[in-house]
């Protein structure tokens, strides 16, 4: 029978040591190696992603991974202290202000990438 209850997201990295590295230390998330040579990104609410990588990989054109916070600023001074770029878009329908923080169009959201690409964002939660 099909159920959801177990369900669980991947995606594609050209560099699975980069990743590693950014996800692990950057980030400061849990990592853990999986036997196929995969990572398993465990997150606090129980859920994992896992992260594979892809030879000829291209980064997805959407935003892959959503981090809830309740403040976006202090989160983007965080990453970019981490050295982690916020200021990701320059076009001006994403109003982006200097921090690459988007205010007034939905919730607060700040994107940024990963060493692949791929884009994640800080978004705020009440």
């Amino acid at each position: 029978m099909f159920t959801g209850e177990h369900a669980f997201s991947g995606f594609s990295v050209g560099d699975i040591d980069a990743a590693r590295h950014f996800y692990g230390e950057q980030l400061g998330l849990t990592v853990e190696d999986d036997p196929m040579g995969f990572l398993r990104l465990r997150l606090s609410s129980g859920a994992h992603i896992l992260i594979y990588g892809k030879q000829g990989h291209q980064p997805a054109s959407f935003t892959i991974l959503n981090f809830p916070v309740h403040d976006v600023e202090a989160a983007v001074d965080d990453l970019n202290a981490r050295g982690v770029v916020t200021k990701i878009y320059t076009d001006p329908d994403y109003g982006t202000d200097e921090k690459g923080i988007s205010r007034g169009m939905g919730p607060d959201i700040a994107w940024f990438r990963d060493p692949a690409g791929n884009v994640l964002s800080v978004l705020k939660v009440d």
